[in-house]
């Protein structure tokens, strides 16, 4: 059951990224990529190899819809290879992460880090990839800050949302 619930969100905020936030390109440095939300909320309990699928898979859906060349899928294949890390340094006690990473079992302090950290790493890597050039490093800086708050401020509210 659970499984059908993971696939459904993910569905669901892919058609969401395609046809609503890939076009909300505010002030051409706004990018909200939402659908590293699906990545984050998966079970800690998999495999890190399942992961790393995992996150080709989406990056890939992504790449294909934007018609980006791999940089989707080099974000997000970074972001599941982190993110037991980053997860094992936020929270202490990883066994009540069993079922699934939430704003019930990790709290808010704890969900904005582990959020925070791994939507700046997807974004950043997105954004240097795309520019190709390290001449460009202030307006990449500028883009990553804006679209990663942007992105931040949508998941946890989602999150808060959903466990209300």
């Amino acid at each position: 059951m659970e499984w059908t619930k993971q696939v459904i969100r993910y569905v669901i905020v892919m058609l969401l990224q395609v046809l609503l936030f890939d076009q909300l390109q505010l002030w051409g440095i706004c990018h909200p990529y939402v659908y590293i939300l699906c990545l984050l909320m998966f079970p800690i309990t998999l495999p890190h190899s399942a992961d790393m699928v995992i996150g080709a898979v989406a990056g890939l859906v992504m790449d294909v819809f934007c018609n980006s060349l791999g940089i989707h899928m080099a974000a997000c294949v970074l972001v599941m290879f982190l993110r037991p890390y980053i997860l094992g340094a936020i929270v202490n006690d990883k066994d009540r992460l069993n079922e699934q990473i939430s704003l019930h079992a990790i709290g808010l302090a704890g969900m904005l880090k582990y959020v925070s950290i791994l939507v700046v790493i997807h974004h950043l890597t997105i954004f240097l990839l795309a520019a190709w050039s390290w001449s460009h490093i202030g307006f990449v800086l500028i883009e990553t800050v804006v679209s990663s708050a942007v992105t931040i401020l949508l998941i946890v509210c989602y999150n808060s949302l959903r466990y209300r």
